[in-house]
This record gives structure tokens, C-alpha cells and sequence, in this order.
């Protein structure tokens, strides 16, 4: 959201335009004076400098200038302090640092969305932050917007279901966007909305009641995520098999350079493409655990399988063999 001028600055620039416009006009017609020197009259009457007339004044000329230095002279009086006022009490540092955050998000590119920084959104945030992800969070609360500014991350406010907030965002250049608002109706309709923006945006939304699940498929979301199901199917897991468990968890933590698990697509126009499996892993530490290909997860793919265009890979292995894999594509 754009920062709004104070009201009172507002006021006051708008009422001294007005004050200087209707004295230069009050010379020329009374004084029959040029326009450069009416307005240079009535910038010295108003700001109580002196300095000498440009020419002698009649007594209707004297009558003019007594009303300008009285109402100009409070009117800009008024203005300046009401400016002064407005830096004193540190709002004008804070559209400042808004106006910052407004470029530094409109500079960013192939980054997420992140709708609500509630305690959901806050762990999305930190699992981001923790991956050097670009994002940016999207919540109208104040107080949201505050703990995450406080916690470094780029914010917009404003809601998410508005097509205006998004663009502002950046949603025309995301990779995508997650929703996390403890509301499933403003979930469904933040989704719709950024489905309608950008059609092949990469949508994951926060389901709160079972029913919901179904309206955000339909409100064009990629995947569907409630809390509340994954939380106690985890727990269930940690009872039975907590080993396991751990070591998914080793895995798929970001805070760990020993073992990295990583997503990777075949894009289209890739020499990679008709490519076998082999040569594109020769050499490296990471071990190809699925391939996914028009909606099927095919387990330890051969080697010798054909890489196709939109092929996406999942991947195992030291963050920098992760990565080297990514740079070859």
C-alpha cells in the first residue's frame, strides 16, 4: 500500500498553494503588475523576509499584502510544524523504509508469496529464510506485518484476495504461493484470485475444516495442506517408527549440509531432454530417488530412462552434489 501524506501537511501545503496563487493573482489585478513580479511580492509578504517592493503600492495594494502576511503567514507556520511534527514522531523514517520495501519487492523475481504470518506462516517464513528462498509476506494485520518486518522479511500490506496487494507482491514474477491464513474462505478466494493472475502459478493452500479442501481444489490450488491431518498423522509416525521419522526429518531440513533432498525439473528446451538418467547424474554423489512424469512418481527410475520436458526429479545427496546437479541443467 502506498504511505498517505499526513492530513495535515496535506492541509496546509494545499491552503498555501492557495494563499500564493490568490495574492499573485490579487497583484497583477490590482497593481497591474507582470506575473513574476506579483509572485515575487507575495513570496516575500508571505514569508515576513522583506527585501523591498517592486514597485510602490496603492492603498488597496497595502490592504492585499496586510492579508497575505496574516493568513500566509499562518498558513505556512501551520504547514511547517505539522511537517515537523511528522518527522518528529518518526512516521516520516517509516514510509521512508515502506517506500524501500516497496522497491526491493518490486525487484524481485522466481520468489514465493506468502499469505498470513500467522504461527503457520511464521514457520513457512523461517523454513524460506533457512533455504535463502526469496519471499515476500502479504497480511493486513498490523501486528503481523510488524513481527515479521521486525524479523527481516519483506512485507506488503494489504489482503491477499485483492488482485492490486498481489501485483504489488510480485505476483506476475513468482515461482509461487502459499496461503496460510486461518481462514479457509479468504484461502479460497487469495487463490483464486492469484490463479486468475498468473494461470501456472504453483499454488499451496491451508485447509482448516475438511470441507474446505474441495473448494480450494476447485479454486485452482496444486496442493491442499491441513495442519491439522498432517500434524496427527506425524505423531502417529513418530510412535511407530520414530528412526524413520528422524531421518526424513535430517533429510529434509535445510539446516544440514550433510544430506540435502531437492526437487529439480527438466525444463523444456533443455539439452538434457532424450538424454538417459545416466549421464545426466555421471559423476555426481546424488542418488535420483523418483522421477515424476504427467502426475506419476515412478521409484528409483533406470538409469537408462529417457529425460523428457517437464520431467521433474527428486534428488538426495550432499547440498553441493545437489547443486551441481541443478547447474547442469
Amino acid at each position: 500500500m502506498q504511505p498517505s501524506v499526513p492530513r495535515g501537511v496535506a492541509i496546509g501545503a494545499l491552503a498555501l498553494l492557495a494563499v500564493l496563487l490568490l495574492a499573485t493573482a490579487g497583484y497583477v489585478w490590482i497593481e497591474g503588475w507582470s506575473w513574476y513580479d506579483a509572485f515575487y511580492m507575495t513570496i516575500l509578504t508571505v514569508s515576513t523576509t522583506g527585501g523591498g517592493e517592486p514597485r510602490p503600492l496603492s492603498p488597496a495594494g497595502r490592504l492585499l499584502t496586510i492579508a497575505v502576511i496574516i493568513v500566509g503567514f499562518g498558513v505556512l507556520t501551520y504547514t511547517l510544524l505539522s511537517a515537523l511534527a511528522y518527522i518528529l514522531e518518526g512516521k516520516f523514517g517509516e514510509a521512508v523504509g515502506a517506500q524501500r520495501m516497496r522497491r526491493a519487492v518490486a525487484r524481485m523475481r522466481d520468489h514465493f508469496v506468502l499469505c498470513g504470518y500467522g504461527r503457520v506462516g511464521g514457520e513457512i517464513a523461517h523454513a524460506f529464510s533457512r533455504e535463502h528462498m526469496p519471499f515476500v509476506i502479504v497480511d493486513i494485520k498490523e501486528s503481523s506485518l510488524a513481527r515479521a518486518a521486525a524479523d527481516g522479511y519483506a512485507v506488503v500490506n494489504g489482503n491477499a484476495a485483492d488482485a492490486p496487494v498481489l501485483r504489488e507482491a510480485g505476483i506476475e514474477h513468482a515461482r509461487g504461493l502459499v496461503t496460510a491464513v486461518d481462514d479457509d474462505a479468504v484461502n479460497v478466494y487469495v487463490t483464486l484470485s492469484a490463479r486468475t493472475l498468473q494461470p501456472n502459478l504453483f499454488i499451496v493452500a491451508r485447509a482448516n475444516h475438511p470441507d474446505a479442501e474441495a473448494k480450494l481444489r476447485l479454486a485452482g490450488a496444486n496442493r491442499i495442506i491441513s495442519p491439522y491431518t498432517i500434524g496427527g498423522r506425524r505423531m502417529a509416525s513418530l510412535a511407530m517408527r520414530p528412526t524413520s521419522v528422524e531421518f526424513v526429518d535430517t533429510v529434509l531440513s535445510a539446516g544440514t549440509s550433510e544430506l540435502l533432498l531437492e526437487d529439480i525439473k527438466i525444463p523444456s528446451g533443455s539439452r538434457w531432454v532424450g538424454q538417459a538418467l545416466r549421464e545426466l547424474a555421471a559423476d555426481n554423489e546424488a542418488i535420483v530417488l523418483a522421477l515424476k512424469r504427467a502426475n506419476a512418481m515412478h521409484f528409483r527410475p533406470s538409469v537408462e530412462t529417457r529425460l523428457e520436458a517437464g520431467d521433474e526429479l527428486v534428488a538426495a545427496g550432499p547440498r553441493d552434489a545437489i547443486r551441481a546437479l541443478e547447474q547442469r541443467l
